[in-house]
């Protein structure tokens, strides 16, 4: 079973997650913040792994330090739990539509972390602040070494554009990390990833 277990402790959060890439078992979030519990069950949901999260932080300044380690712990644990990444797919993308949302998502398990993010969320005075998913994102990238793309075609309602994104990550994901049972070797010219 590809899993793993990271903690992170700082002055500013803690945060304990456990992922298992093999197992739909439903997940269990608590981050302290609604938006991103709703946003990271989507995710796990659509990605059919296991995810479970309890994190906290200061968030009586802002949801920023949380978020972005909640990134931070996520990809160092998919780093993880991929191992060697032999038989993997290793890309992945997806075309999710979510209302009058249309999400373009596209991965790959390179071994070099970049992230290309275009969506064009606007800013509320209330509520989540929806810039820090692009935060989220770029910690998250760059500690699982892979290369994302998230490119947001059309969207009116923040909260749906959020959803496309999430579900779109999900779906591409799961298929990068899908083996094939046929063939076992890293799937490179150059032998690794």
């Amino acid at each position: 079973m590809r899993k793993s277990k990271v903690n992170r402790k700082t002055s500013e959060t803690d945060v304990k997650l456990e992922l298992n890439l093999d197992s739909p078992k439903k997940s269990k979030i608590s981050t302290t913040i609604a938006f991103m519990d709703h946003m990271l069950d989507l995710f796990s949901a659509h990605a059919g792994i296991n995810l479970n999260i309890i994190a906290k932080g200061d968030t009586e300044i802002d949801d920023h330090h949380l978020v972005e380690d909640i990134g931070i712990t996520l990809g160092q644990a998919f780093k993880t739990a991929l191992g060697d990444k032999k038989g993997i797919t290793r890309y992945g993308h997806f075309l999710l539509p979510m209302d009058e949302s249309l999400a373009y998502v596209a991965v790959d398990i390179s071994g070099r972390p970049h992230l290309s993010y275009e969506a064009d969320i606007k800013f509320q005075k209330e509520g989540f602040n929806y810039d820090l998913i692009q935060e989220f994102f770029t910690a998250f990238v760059n500690n699982a070494n892979i290369t994302l793309h998230i490119k947001m075609m059309k969207g009116r309602n923040n909260h749906h554009i959020s959803e496309a994104i999430f579900k779109g990550f999900g779906r591409a994901l799961s298929q990068a990390i899908n083996v094939n049972k046929k063939n076992k070797t890293v799937p490179s010219t150059k032998g690794i990833l």
